[in-house]
């Protein structure tokens, strides 16, 4: 299953969802698409899930596209998945400014995400295997640091999170 979220705030993500018309090839499509109103042929559309929704699908998913929210990504993170993200820009009025490209940049530099700047790119990189499994986040000396940061700030954000949600 492909899973793509679009987020829980924010303007529609248009520019993201028209591109996933047969981008599947078959396979199952879940796709949260918020306040747009596009709707991919081929795919489940849904408005919002529920966070425990969302993790379910994360899990089920041989792959997670989503913008660069840190919500969406650290789910992401906390269930062994590396996802493609397209992050929301100020420029066409997804965003109020440009951090979630600062963030996705940031990610991919550590090989925690596949970053694409366009999201016409979105069939090539899932046709191109990059994502290839294990389709889990590499932790490495690198990377390693980088994740514990991050899950170290949302818990002290949101809480402690169960310990089997600890491993990645």
């Amino acid at each position: 299953m492909i899973l793509v979220t679009t987020g829980t705030t924010g303007p529609p993500f248009d520019r993201l969802l028209r591109e996933l018309d047969g981008i599947a090839g078959g396979e199952e499509l879940v796709v949260q698409h918020g306040p747009s109103s596009i709707r991919p042929r081929g795919a489940v559309c849904v408005d919002y899930v529920t966070f425990a929704s969302l993790v379910e699908l994360v899990r089920r998913a041989r792959i997670v596209v989503t913008h660069a929210g840190v919500g969406s990504v650290l789910v992401s993170f906390m269930n062994g998945k590396r996802p493609i993200v397209l992050p929301r820009l100020a420029r066409f009025g997804e965003a109020v400014d440009d951090h979630q490209l600062e963030l996705a940049r940031r990610l991919a530099q550590q090989g925690l995400v596949v970053h694409i700047d366009n999201a016409r790119n979105l069939r090539e990189v899932i046709d191109s295997g990059v994502l290839a499994q294990p389709n889990a986040i590499p932790l490495d000396g690198r990377s390693e640091g980088l994740v514990i940061d991050l899950r170290r700030y949302i818990f002290s954000v949101v809480g402690a999170a169960p310990a089997a949600q600890h491993a990645l």
